[in-house]
């Protein structure tokens, strides 16, 4: 079972889930930290949701560091790994991730069966979530807060900070979702639904 069987069962699984949905975007790839690490596929709505692939084919070799990433990003996390990394892998995830096993069956289709649900993330870094927008987007609420046009000419690390500052983290989780979602001239992310 390779990587891109995998992600063909999880992207109709989550299309299919969020079908109609006229509020939520499935992105394919989503940069975190400005690209230490890319979540596979991600799903933005009144949540952050992350979906990271580990099929029999990979390695869990990366996988730490990615936990360590999308825990400072993600409202929620879900691991979907074949069933010969499954013990190994659930074994050094935080607890709010969710996981599913992908499972190959008889005529070569995969399945996935939801083996524990996500909660939310109880500890997002707020510079790392600001740091998902653009440096147009972070100076534009930045304006909208009252901040000086001197001050929006900052490096962009100064822009997220004084952002994380500024707002709540709850607050910016929304804001940053909202703008993702109206966002139209993706980089490297490629919209899937």
């Amino acid at each position: 079972m390779r990587d891109i069987d995998v992600r063909k069962a999880l992207r109709r699984e989550v299309l299919k889930r969020h079908e109609g949905e006229s509020d939520t975007l499935v992105l394919h790839e989503l940069g975190l930290r400005h690209g230490v690490a890319r979540v596979d596929v991600a799903v933005v709505n009144g949540s952050l949701h992350g979906y990271e692939i580990k099929s029999d084919a990979d390695t869990l070799e990366r996988l730490p560091s990615q936990i360590d990433t999308y825990s400072l990003v993600l409202d929620k996390a879900t691991l979907v790994v074949g069933e010969r990394h499954a013990e190994k892998a659930i074994a050094i995830l935080p607890r709010w991730w969710g996981i599913k096993i992908a499972s190959e069956g008889p005529r070569g289709g995969v399945s996935l069966r939801e083996e524990a649900r996500g909660r939310m993330n109880p500890s997002v870094n707020p510079i790392a979530v600001a740091e998902l927008l653009w440096r147009p987007e972070v100076a534009t609420i930045l304006r909208e807060l009252g901040f000086p046009e001197k001050e929006l000419r900052k490096p962009r690390a100064h822009l997220y900070r004084s952002l994380a500052d500024a707002i709540p983290v709850d607050e910016l989780r929304d804001i940053t979702r909202a703008v993702l979602k109206r966002r139209e001239n993706w980089r490297h992310q490629t919209p899937l639904g």
